[in-house]
């Protein structure tokens, strides 16, 4: 999915890759580093079950991409979230991709497709929109 912000890459890329800016509009993250090789985990789902998701960042290149592994602790399957930043009329579009959402179990409808592109809209264009665009 695609989204242009109001703000300047620089401002995009920092609300994605410093643990005390993600705390405002992503995850409750105890440890984040962009650096290739880091592990982090969060914890986050519904009222039902608690996901663990554990991730390792895979490739940053500063102020244009940012990628990661994401799987769930005690379930098969893993993917790759990948956020590109491209400066654009002053603004920057967000470039988000989560590959590999079919290696995850298909019987259990929390890792439907359609849940993962309503969490993914729910937060690059509400929860970061709303970060980046604040005065």
């Amino acid at each position: 999915m695609e989204r242009v912000y109001n703000a300047p890459v620089n401002k995009v890329w920092e609300a994605i890759s410093n643990k005390e800016q993600m705390k405002e509009w992503y995850f409750d993250l105890a440890e984040f580093k962009a650096e290739p090789g880091f592990e982090f985990r969060f914890e986050a789902g519904d009222e039902n079950v608690n996901y663990v998701h554990l991730c390792v960042v895979k490739e940053v290149i500063p102020n244009s991409k940012l990628s990661y592994t994401w799987r769930y602790e005690g379930y098969e399957g893993d993917s790759l979230v990948t956020f590109e930043l491209f400066p654009e009329n002053g603004g920057t579009r967000l470039k988000l991709t989560h590959e590999g959402l079919e290696t995850f179990p298909a019987d259990n409808p929390a890792f439907a497709k359609k849940n993962f592109l309503a969490g993914w809209t729910e937060i690059t264009g509400t929860a970061l929109k709303n970060f980046v665009e604040k005065a």
